[in-house]
């Protein structure tokens, strides 16, 4: 079943039409993406690695994806870590941390990122990943997922390095 998506205007109002994934927008077309960077009462955070068959293969990052026609972004954001990592988070230890307009000429599909943070214990062990999206999970401290970007392991940051505060502001839970 083909995937489909709301689109927004550029002020993120729906406009009531819908775009099947892989069809181009237009430069003032735009689609709602979560990412999804969960924390555990070690503080570390769940990474996951990116399939060998999507852009950007094997490299890690956090859970995220494009939010389905008709969800909302936490819904979305709740619906992507359930697919791939097979976790159930509670809505209510999600908080959204920064919302970023992605425009046409920095990416290949015009958006709004959302990025959501959650806290969670569940153990590595007992993720349930979904092939097509991820091949590995793990927890990893701050500092081994700076090294990561260091070394060209992680998704590129630098359309929107937000990361460096998110990890200061959620550091001393």
């Amino acid at each position: 079943m083909p995937e489909l998506w709301d689109i927004y205007d550029s002020e993120r109002r729906r406009t009531g039409r819908t775009i099947t994934r892989g069809t181009p927008m237009s430069a003032d077309e735009y689609h709602l993406v979560v990412q999804v960077w969960i924390r555990n009462s070690r503080g570390e955070w769940l990474i996951s690695r990116r399939a060998a068959t999507k852009s950007y293969p094997l490299l890690w990052e956090p859970t995220g994806g494009s939010v389905l026609a008709g969800e909302d972004s936490p819904d979305g954001a709740l619906r992507e870590v359930r697919e791939e990592l097979g976790i159930t988070l509670d809505p209510e230890k999600g908080v959204l941390f920064r919302s970023f307009r992605r425009d046409k000429a920095s990416w290949e599909n015009p958006g709004f990122l959302d990025v959501w943070f959650f806290t969670d214990e569940t153990p590595a062990t007992q993720l349930v990943l979904q092939p097509e999206e991820t091949c590995d999970a793990m927890w990893a401290s701050e500092q081994t997922i700076l090294d990561m970007m260091a070394a060209d392991q992680f998704i590129p940051m630098k359309k929107h390095p937000y990361h460096h505060e998110l990890f200061q502001v959620y550091r001393c839970l």
